[in-house]
């Protein structure tokens, strides 16, 4: 029986290993590795049917679905869009009091709904201001992503990782081996260590970090810089033209690639895809061109060019038609739901689908201006996005990138925010009461907003990120695994073996030492399904309280600051601030030892160790 039962965790600790290797070389979407596993250990018979019910039994998937709608509705009521502009008239002109500003807008919103929409929504009106006032993004992105982070820790409901990491607690506590975990944690339960993680967070901010904040430009400064403003212009070959027949190398237009560029021959409405130095011109060929404002006029200044307004038609190029505007520059990321994820420029032919140019693609740290057409786009991707307006318009109106440049241009529904914000108080006052539980609560949030049309159905099926959801499922298999196999209680004893002699508040210590570390390399959903198991081990194993341990697993998860990929907000800043994977670590390093050393101090006073068990 003990050769079975080491055989397992052997088993399960090689697929959890597995499941780490292919997160961090991003073999896989993380949902998918997730997933994958949960359905290696239902095979191999890891887990039964009475352990998949549990997990899909599990709220946790749920309720972090609930908080995506009702986010949604804030944004599509124009909420935190109308707090943005508060933001931009109450922050002022001074560094420091942009960032406090900001704080104070972030800070309470991640408290209660999710903050990637908060994140994506200040974004480009951060941006906007510091343009105005000739400051660097750079400045400020990074203090909104860490200000959105320390705000989730507010509350129960405030990050995913909260969320799974109570819901897995209440899991393990109908085992009956953690007693302190089987009264459910209140709503605002943590908000005492959270608050505590705020200060620290804002004061860093507004001294020691701000000094280490570092001055980044950005791609479309980059461009803006070599190339000044350019046009787009679009020229007709007339029927007697003496380009017909020719190939572009014989004529006139490439000996101006300086000022005048040909970017694009359409045939017959169709795109040639002919490389344009082997484009022999037909007539009736629609050409369009990439130039600045001497090459513009150079072209008009061509003998024999006509325009539609003129008279005759020309006789040397047999330009006709022509008509040039102004091309806009705009910078998006690759949103977290794009369908573009995975899939080479190339292989999406993105200029015949969307009208525009890629200039440049900002990637971890790196800005490529060339190159860059067979790289698989990945979630944080930066573009840079050169085209007519309207087309412009068509792109950032899709899912598929959030609009850097200025904030996305729809319709709300201010009418409906009332609701909005009505359904997430109730949510709020009813779960920080305990009358009842919060799936039910966030359910019932839910139908308000639908009921009341503040989101529609189908939109509150797309705000709903499904890859997040799925990972949950996944993880919390894959911790039910790691608890069912016994591998989170030989875990546990291997870790009260090295550490015990130092005393349980050191090994509560190295508890919220290892989520944090995981949560930089992993997703931090991810670690706190994984760990809140083996943390309740270790508790039951030093004869201590459970619960102080799992709430090391909540904050030690959500102290991502050093690293670009373990929180999503941080992802999302990454690009848009043009920073380097260093940026990170230079500011966000000492942030995470401090709020280490104080959660070590912290949490043992605020639930004693001995408080239950």
């Amino acid at each position: 029986m003990l050769e079975g039962i080491i055989w397992e965790q052997v088993f399960v600790g090689a697929v959890v290993l597995g499941v780490f290797v292919a997160f961090l070389k991003e073999w896989f979407p993380p949902d998918v590795t997730a997933v994958a596993a949960f359905v290696i250990f239902l095979v191999t018979g890891m887990l039964d049917a009475e352990d998949a019910s549990g997990v899909f039994g599990n709220s946790a998937p749920i309720i972090v679905a609930c908080m995506f709608v009702l986010s949604g509705a804030l944004e599509r009521t124009g909420t935190i869009e109308a707090l943005g502009g508060w933001f931009e008239r109450a922050a002022g002109k001074k560094e420091t009091r942009i960032i406090l500003v900001m704080a104070l807008l972030v800070i309470p919103l991640s408290a209660f709904v999710n903050n990637t929409p908060v994140v994506v929504v200040l974004m480009p009106i951060v941006i906007r201001l510091c343009r105005k006032l000739g400051l660097m993004a750079s400045r400020f992105l990074i203090p909104l992503s860490y200000a959105a982070i320390v705000g989730g820790t507010c509350t129960i409901i405030g990050t995913s990782t909260n969320v799974v990491a109570t819901s897995t607690a209440a899991d393990i506590a109908g085992t009956g081996k953690y007693p302190s975990l089987e009264e459910p944690f209140g709503m605002l339960e943590i908000m005492p260590l959270g608050l505590a993680f705020v200060a620290i967070t804002m004061v860093y901010l507004l001294t020691i970090g701000r000094k280490l904040l570092p001055d980044r430009t950005s791609l479309a400064s980059l461009i803006e810089s070599e190339e000044g403003k350019e046009f787009l212009t679009e020229a007709r070959v007339a029927d007697n033209s003496p380009l017909v027949g020719k190939l572009f190398t014989e004529t006139p237009l490439s000996k101006m690639r300086r000022d005048l560029r040909l970017i694009e021959v359409r045939r017959d409405g169709i795109l040639v895809q002919t490389a344009l130095n082997k484009v022999r011109f037909r007539a009736s060929d629609l050409l369009l061109f990439k130039s600045r404002p001497t090459g513009v006029v150079s072209l008009k200044e061509m003998e024999g060019i006509s325009f539609s307004n003129d008279d005759d038609e020309g006789t040397n190029l047999g330009l006709e038609d022509m008509h040039t505007e102004t091309a806009v520059l705009m910078e998006g990321i690759v949103g977290p739901r794009s369908r573009l994820l995975g899939r080479t420029l190339k292989e999406l032919k993105f200029r015949q689908r969307f009208g525009v140019l890629i200039l440049a693609v900002h990637r971890r740290g790196v800005n490529l201006r060339e190159r860059f057409e067979d790289v698989r786009l990945a979630f944080g991707d930066t573009l840079l996005v050169e085209g007519p307006p309207d087309q412009m318009r068509r792109l950032f109106t899709e899912k598929d990138f959030i609009n850097l440049s200025v904030p996305r241009e729809r319709p709300f529904r201010r009418s409906k925010a009332p609701f909005a914000i009505g359904a997430i108080a109730i949510f709020m006052v009813f779960g920080a009461l305990g009358t009842l539980p919060f799936l039910p609560l966030a359910l019932a949030a839910v139908v308000i907003v639908v009921a009341t049309r503040a989101i529609e159905p189908n939109e509150a099926y797309e705000s709903i990120e499904w890859r997040v959801v799925l990972l949950i499922f996944g993880m919390l298999g894959v911790g039910r695994a790691v608890a069912e196999s016994g591998l989170a209680a030989s875990l546990a004893v291997a870790t009260v073996s090295v550490f015990e002699g130092y005393g349980e508040i050191v090994v509560l210590s190295v508890v919220y030492l290892l989520a944090a570390i995981l949560t930089e390399l992993i997703s931090n959903t991810a670690v706190a399904a994984l760990l809140v198991p083996v943390a309740a081990a270790v508790a039951v194993a030093l004869g201590c309280d459970a619960r102080p341990f799992v709430v090391a697993i909540m904050f030690g998860a959500s102290a991502s600051f050093s690293t670009p990929i373990g929180y999503q907000t941080n992802t999302l800043v990454y690009g848009a601030g043009g920073y380097k994977f260093g940026d990170f670590a230079r500011v966000g390093l000492p942030l995470a030892i401090l709020l280490w050393i104080v959660a070590t101090f912290l949490i043992p006073i605020l639930w004693p160790l001995h408080g239950s068990n």
